[in-house]
């Protein structure tokens, strides 16, 4: 089950969107220098239907994506609330995913999301600004990730 600590709206995570960034708890990743280690321990609320609803009724009109940061533990949870986003009304809210993860899970489908970042975080590389970084944003076009990274340089 998706749990979710807290949630903000930010400019910084999904380039050219007013994103609500929805902190998910219970990682499995453990990347040294994490930057929210709190988010390694199982806390938080559920994250259902019902309350992503909320939240879309609460900031639904104010942000144009709604990011989940983590869920790397529940996967398939993170891909059925992406298909809840995309089949309400709100046609212009986009679905990002940050995934501590080098690569998708096995069928694993992108079709619900417009962005995923893969990679975890590595200390000595520094994350998506840092011109070292392992780490990749995508924008997913057509059924294909195009590696959008170099937007945040």
């Amino acid at each position: 089950m998706l749990k979710y600590t807290d949630y903000d709206i930010v400019f910084q995570e999904i380039p050219d969107e007013v994103t609500l960034a929805i902190n998910l708890s219970n990682c499995p990743n453990r990347c040294k220098g994490c930057h929210s280690p709190y988010l390694q321990k199982n806390i938080g609320e559920p994250l259902t239907e019902e309350s992503l609803s909320v939240l879309l009724q609460k900031y639904g009109k104010a942000v144009t994506c709604v990011c989940f940061m983590g869920g790397d533990a529940a996967p398939y949870d993170i891909a059925h609330l992406a298909e809840f986003l995309q089949k309400q009304q709100i046609a212009s809210v986009k679905v990002g995913w940050y995934s501590g993860k080098s690569e998708l899970p096995a069928e694993f489908s992108t079709q619900n999301f417009q962005y995923i970042k893969l990679g975890p975080y590595i200390e000595s590389c520094g994350g998506l600004k840092s011109e070292k970084t392992n780490q990749r944003l995508y924008k997913i076009l057509q059924g294909k990730m195009n590696d959008i990274t170099y937007r945040f340089r």
